[in-house]
């Protein structure tokens, strides 16, 4: 105890004196003086406005992987490369994981494909996945649903045959979780690791373990938004706002048609507040109402579906900078009808625009 006590000591001293470090675990150390400095130089949230690519990744098969969408992306940027995984689903409506990498976001449509099912540890359902790096445990995580949440490590995300076999957060299904739990994603502030995730019913769901105890320990959920399925659906993902004490919460509404909305708490354990102008359908923090697509792109999505924000930091902290917004997102032809898992999603980048704030 001594010597932790002694580092975390080193630590909170080192970041003072080095300010332009990114130190990761001193994020939620910050002072009363200094937070108050960081909020008064902390950007606006929103109201925003969004330019919208068109779609970056398809689908790409081949003798024994027939599909049909590409969805639920996470991303990060790591050794000068994209990383993404994100779910797909085959002629047979059966749902696994992709991963490409590439340098540019022009190559992206031609980067070549690993189809997690190839790792012998992750044949059969697995979706929706988040990638991050726990620094304590200098290790990437893959968190997915697989129905539970579960989670996969290795040292080398560019090795997707690494990953371990997947391991349960919890024993069994916790009596407080609701029928269909999905969309599971990991947020650590300096003392708790937290799991959220959604139920297709209206609710955002809480649990947490101490950070040295993750990823074993999770709490039984609690309710952390109620409100209705048709405004706060699914596709739910928690940020740490760089320069500011507060997170940030966006969730997926289904109706009228896909978009997101945003809410920010000063604690992850704490009261998530809906963001003024970025709350509804007319005024969403992403959605059709504020979403304009970049010259010589037809418009090709009405939906601004499960996707990812582009992080300022790639580890547990999962730490976002209002100041420049990017948005992996999917979304499909609006003509498209037919079984969710048939349906043609792609993915498509969204960029702040920053001339309409």
């Amino acid at each position: 105890m001594r010597l932790r006590a002694l580092f975390h000591c080193l630590l909170i001293a080192f970041t003072v004196a080095a300010p332009m470090t990114v130190t990761v675990v001193a994020m939620d150390q910050t002072t009363p003086a200094s937070a108050a400095a960081d909020n008064a130089e902390a950007p606006a949230i929103g109201p925003f406005k969004w330019k919208a690519s068109g779609p970056l990744v398809g689908p790409l098969s081949d003798d024994t992987h027939q599909l049909v969408s590409v969805k639920d992306p996470t991303v990060v940027f790591h050794n000068d490369r994209w990383h993404i995984y994100a779910t797909t689903a085959n002629t047979k409506r059966q749902w696994s994981i992709v991963y490409l990498n590439f340098k540019d976001w022009s190559e992206a449509a031609s980067a070549k494909p690993y189809y997690i099912d190839q790792n012998p540890n992750l044949t059969g359902y697995h979706c929706a996945p988040q990638l991050f790096y726990f620094r304590p445990h200098q290790k990437w995580y893959l968190v997915y649903q697989s129905q539970q949440p579960q989670y996969s490590t290795t040292d080398d995300i560019s090795k997707p045959e690494t990953w371990t076999k997947p391991v349960n957060f919890f024993e069994g299904k916790p009596a407080s979780a609701p029928q269909l739990w999905i969309d599971y994603w990991v947020i650590c502030d300096y003392t708790h690791a937290y799991l959220f995730f959604t139920g297709d019913n209206g609710k955002l769901y809480r649990s947490r373990t101490k950070i040295e105890d993750f990823p074993k320990g999770m709490s039984d959920p609690e309710i952390a938004i109620d409100e209705n399925r048709n405004i706060l659906f699914e596709g739910g993902m928690t940020y740490k706002i760089k320069g500011m004490n507060k997170y940030l919460t966006l969730i997926e509404a289904l109706s009228p048609t896909r978009f997101y909305r945003a809410f920010t708490a000063d604690r992850l354990d704490g009261e998530w507040t809906p963001v003024p102008d970025s709350d509804s359908f007319e005024k969403p923090f992403a959605g059709i109402n504020n979403v304009t697509f970049v010259e010589g792109v037809e418009p090709w999505t009405r939906e601004i579906s499960h996707g990812e924000l582009v992080r300022d930091s790639n580890d547990q902290t999962m730490t976002i900078d209002l100041k420049n917004l990017q948005f992996l997102f999917q979304g499909k032809d609006p003509a498209s009808r037919g079984e969710y898992s048939q349906l043609p999603y792609r993915l498509g980048l969204l960029k702040l625009d920053s001339s309409e704030r």
